[in-house]
């Protein structure tokens, strides 16, 4: 080997040690990259990486309720002091939703209500299986949602007052969610053959029945897709009603104690204000009403936040 190299031209052995060079470099090169692969291999059997949340826009539960998702975001709840018919428990502040959720995108149907609940002998709720369950109480509710809860499919709950109108809304500051006047053909009120009669011929055209709700669905969703969350019946919420508090609020319950619980949404019975997003109503727990239905929040992880009877 001596030999041969002492025969190569200087020339010659400057060009095998450069080539030399490079293929060392080449070789380190190499070796560094499977080295750093290896330990970022190690690194993520080590820790494991934290789930990533996905959400569906939609789904449909064994019932067949369905139910949309309500992104995130932030809201002023209530009504500004210029708003025809504003009541004065309407104060306006900032309320902001850290996550999304999910709601139903109708009223809870005698359809949805009898394949949980069953078919009493004596006290029937009479009615197609689209049309929404009414004269429900709110303790009735609950016993829904603990049937419900018990099918271990989801977690189910009342929405709280901020979440409805907040999913009303649906992006909105108007005082309806399509603007600031209301009209027969974008939501049922004013359906009272004796004391609100101001959208009876419009009834009879759609050939929908006096004197009560209309089918779900019957009329327009708003932006997010939610069927009548103005009108057709008042809608039970999660809390208890008391007064706003005047500064932002991020996620809010409602008051920790009170004696009537919040209905939202206004209905058939009568005048089309009080279907405003930002109008409130209260009833006690126990009122049934043929007014009055509800719909769910449904939440893919249990929610510990709410207990079995809520705050």
């Amino acid at each position: 080997m001596d030999s041969l190299l002492k025969s190569l031209n200087l020339e010659d052995r400057d060009s095998i040690d450069k080539e030399g060079s490079i293929v060392m470099e080449n070789t380190l090169k190499k070796s560094g990259k499977i080295f750093i692969l290896l330990f970022i291999i190690l690194i993520l059997n080590t820790f494991p990486a934290s789930p990533i949340l996905a959400f569906e826009k939609a789904f449909r539960n064994s019932l067949g309720m369905e139910f949309v998702l309500i992104p995130a975001g932030t809201f002023i709840i209530g009504s500004p002091p210029g708003e025809p018919y504003r009541n004065k428990d309407e104060l306006q502040h900032q309320v902001t939703f850290s996550e999304p959720f999910y709601i139903q995108a109708t009223e809870v149907t005698l359809e949805q209500w009898r394949a949980l609940m069953g078919r009493k002998l004596f006290g029937r709720r009479k009615g197609a299986g689209n049309m929404p369950v009414v004269k429900v109480s709110w303790h009735d509710c609950m016993d829904f949602i603990r049937k419900l809860n018990a099918l271990s499919e989801w977690s189910y709950r009342l929405p709280t007052e901020a979440e409805w109108e907040y999913a009303c809304r649906a992006g909105c500051s108007t005082a309806y969610s399509w603007g600031n006047t209301i009209d027969c053909g974008m939501a049922m009120y004013s359906n009272n053959s004796l004391k609100s009669k101001e959208c009876l011929d419009y009834i009879r055209s759609r050939e929908l029945t006096i004197d009560q709700p209309a089918p779900v669905k019957s009329y327009p969703p708003n932006a997010w897709g939610l069927y009548d969350m103005h009108g057709n019946v008042w809608e039970w919420c999660q809390n208890w009603y008391g007064d706003y508090a005047i500064n932002a609020k991020i996620d809010p319950l409602g008051p920790d104690s009170g004696t009537m619980r919040v209905r939202r949404g206004g209905s058939w019975f009568l005048y089309g204000y009080s279907c405003r997003s930002a109008n409130r109503n209260c009833s006690h727990p126990s009122s049934r009403y043929q007014t009055t239905g509800f719909r769910l929040v449904g939440k893919k992880v249990p929610d510990q936040i709410y207990s079995e009877e809520g705050r």
